[in-house]
């Protein structure tokens, strides 16, 4: 039950048609004409570091943070307030280390980057598997947040009408990427990260008003209603099953640091500034961005839990996915009046464009590099009007059996699928990306080997946790197949990507070495500075 009246019902189902038509029509409006590859990739990397910087923050602030990394804040305290903090230093990772080696390096896709060092075919299509197997698991836990979002704010009750809902707003999600491109999906995020700061910050205020502007007032009222007592302001309840909670909490925090900068539809936003000075300035909005959110998102996630108590919310959804909203509830009192059932229908829709804008993205991102990386290496490449046409087939491609196994992913646990894209990216795509911008030495094999054993590692371990299966939390809570002891693989496997990449340059001999170095000190200068590479051999 929603605790909603029909007018809170009526406003939020208004708004939700509201803002997809006009966000299909923005779409559809700013999309790229027929045959211009650039527009359709970058948006000619015309988009101002300010709506860039807004552009970001949306990827950042994704499903897995408002409805996973939330209803952790709600249910375990300290532990959901750390993993928000993850998050906020991934960004910061990759505002100082990666954003402008990226943007120098990098023309449409995250092959390009790899690929201009390293040219070949083998690059680009385990690259392109690679953001596959990263993203589609993002995207079911995004898209099947929907029919929860919508059974929740519109009271459905009825399986096949939740299921109805994620195939809407999966063609939805088609639609925004293969219409738009680039620029269509930076104006959803960009509508979408402005909607949740402005209706976030007028929830937390009234969440911070209903305690007498005292947040210690707030977070021992919460303690109280948690259930857990004092152990909810410390570390460690969320893993207090774990016979390693204190390795448990460092491996997800890893997983999320090093995997949420390395995304690739987080890092094909660095192609869309014109400059390295744009990337910067866009960069510093996105940490702006990301942080005032973050606080909000304490805020409100604690403020459910001392307005609302943790059996109501854990009554909602056992992972306490409805936290953020129950909160926003709660902050309107005991009656909405029109006014109050308007400004709530606010805070569902931009919870509702926060789960449609990030799908979309990373449809984009997934359509991409299946368009581009498994043709560009060929000995002729496609028209432009061809690989454009390519590229919204693809979306179409990925987008239907996301629809289909966000269908079947509901009612489940979705933290495993998160889980599995940050540490795909923390094992696989981080050590390649360092050691690729960085590493002179660093070759060709090496650069697949890290990939592959990365993603493979990832892939053998995480069936084997505790969030697959094995306690009453698990995707699959009737079942017990764990034998990894520890939520996250991200303990061995991100070990395993850099390990790899280290041993098998190493392994490669000084010939191979002193190629590798030479080819480097070609392009340094356009890595560090965007300036062209150096022509001459070396």
């Amino acid at each position: 039950m929603t605790g909603l009246g029909g007018s809170a019902q009526s406003w939020s189902l208004v708004a939700f048609c509201a803002v997809v038509a006009l966000t299909l029509l923005l779409c559809v409006l700013t999309g790229p004409e027929a045959d211009d590859l650039a527009e359709f990739y970058t948006g000619y990397r015309s988009l101002s570091p300010l709506r860039n910087g807004l552009a970001v923050a949306g990827d950042y602030i994704s499903a897995a943070t408002v409805l996973t990394i939330g209803g952790i804040i709600a249910l375990c305290g300290y532990d959901g307030i750390v993993l928000a903090l993850s998050a906020l230093l991934s960004l910061l990772l990759l505002m100082f280390l990666l954003a402008e080696p990226l943007h120098n390096t990098g023309r449409y896709t995250m092959g390009d980057a790899l690929a201009r060092r390293h040219p070949a075919r083998s690059v680009r299509v385990t690259a392109c598997l690679v953001t596959l197997a990263a993203l589609v698991p993002m995207m079911v836990v995004q898209l099947a947040g929907v029919g929860e979002l919508l059974a929740y704010v519109l009271g459905f009750t009825d399986t096949g009408m939740q299921n109805g809902c994620v195939a809407g707003a999966g063609v939805l999600m088609i639609s925004y990427a293969a219409l738009g491109g680039m620029p269509g999906t930076a104006l959803v995020q960009i509508i979408k990260t402005v909607a949740l700061l402005g209706s976030g910050l007028v929830v937390s205020v009234l969440i911070l008003r209903a305690f007498d502007w005292q947040p210690q007032a707030l977070f021992h009222a919460a303690a109280a209603r948690s259930g857990a007592g004092d152990a909810y302001l410390t570390w460690g309840l969320q893993y207090s099953s774990s016979p390693h909670p204190a390795l448990d909490m460092a491996s997800t925090q890893g997983a999320i640091v090093l995997g949420g900068a390395c995304l690739p539809h987080v890092t094909m936003r660095m192609y869309t500034a014109g400059t390295p000075r744009q990337v910067r300035r866009a960069m510093s909005w996105a940490v702006s961005s990301v942080t005032l959110f973050i606080l909000m998102l304490t805020l409100i996630c604690t403020g459910a839990t001392a307005l609302v108590g943790h059996d109501r919310i854990a009554a909602a959804d056992a992972h306490g996915t409805t936290a953020y909203l129950l909160g926003a509830r709660a902050a309107f009192g005991t009656g909405l009046s029109r006014p109050a059932s308007l400004l709530f229908a606010t805070v569902t829709t931009a919870v509702f464009l926060t789960l449609l804008a990030s799908v979309a993205s990373m449809t984009l991102a997934c359509a991409n590099t299946l368009a581009h990386d498994l043709t560009a290496s060929r000995a002729t490449p496609p028209a432009p009007a061809r690989e454009l046409a390519l590229a919204r087939c693809c979306a179409l491609a990925v987008g239907v059996p996301t629809i289909v196994l966000a269908v079947l992913a509901q009612h489940r646990s979705l933290q495993p699928l998160a889980t599995v894209s940050f540490t795909l990216g923390a094992s696989a795509i981080a050590p390649a990306l360092l050691y690729t911008l960085f590493w002179r030495r660093y070759t060709r094999t090496a650069l697949l080997a890290t990939l592959i054993v990365g993603s493979l590692t990832v892939l053998a371990l995480a069936p084997g946790t505790t969030l697959v299966s094995g306690t009453p939390l698990s995707a699959f809570p009737a079942a017990d197949f764990a034998w990894f002891p520890y939520n996250t693989p991200a303990l061995v496997s991100v070990p395993a990507g850099f390990l790899t990449g280290w041993l098998t340059t190493v392994l490669a001999g000084r010939r191979s070495a002193d190629r590798e170095r030479s080819r480097y000190e070609s392009h340094e200068r356009h890595l560090l500075t965007g300036a062209p590479p150096d022509p001459s051999p070396r």
